[in-house]
């Protein structure tokens, strides 16, 4: 059964692409910088321009408003967003306790300035914000980039955890070794053309 799907999605100078993604799978995207990975997220979690469909449940996209669609196809983009001052400020209040532990983090680091964050700190907190919101699909650009490896370590174990519940995600990755890791498939990005590679 498809949890999320692609049929003839077209953004940029990129050739149409169709996939299907199952619960509890990860595919695995690479290409060189420049190539159209970010911007193919963004397609996917409907925040740039493009054509084809997307379907979420057998549900196309254009019966889900936009905000709805967002929240159950989640985009983690390689530099997150933050609007207020403290960091407490950009989770519910039931945002899961254990989860903030299993990344580091105690419950006095919902206090902190966001301008005392690290780049690395935001990041395992952007990725907390957008599971707090429970999607059913994450769209992940390098979500480990800014870590060290034992950070990376944690971040895995999270997400991976998270997709055994019946999630999905794509995982922007330019470590063979991470995808190896993380992901059932591999999609890479070569000129114009989406193309499947080894894991």
């Amino acid at each position: 059964m498809s949890l999320f799907s692609l049929k003839s999605l077209r953004v940029g100078d990129l050739r149409p692409l169709s996939l299907e993604l199952r619960p509890g799978e990860c595919i695995a995207l690479s290409g060189p910088s420049g190539s159209g990975k970010s911007r193919l997220l963004r397609a996917m979690a409907d925040l740039d321009r493009h054509q084809g469909e997307m379907f979420l449940n057998d549900q196309s996209a254009t019966k889900i408003s936009a905000p709805d669609w967002r929240r159950q196809v989640s985009l983690l983009p390689a530099e997150s967003a933050w609007w207020g001052q403290t960091t407490g400020e950009h989770f519910s209040s039931d945002c899961n306790v254990v989860m903030l532990r299993q990344l580091g983090f105690d419950s006095a680091s919902m206090q902190w300035q966001v301008s005392r964050c690290s780049t690395g700190e935001k990041q395992r907190l952007a990725l907390l914000r957008v599971l707090c919101n429970q999607p059913q699909v994450l769209l992940l650009d390098e979500p480990t980039a800014s870590l060290d490896s034992d950070n990376v370590d944690k971040v895995e174990a999270m997400i991976l955890s998270y997709l055994a519940k019946g999630h999905a995600a794509v995982w922007v990755s330019h470590d063979p070794a991470q995808r190896k890791r993380v992901a059932s498939r591999h999609l890479e990005i070569k000129g114009k053309d989406v193309v499947e590679a080894v894991v």
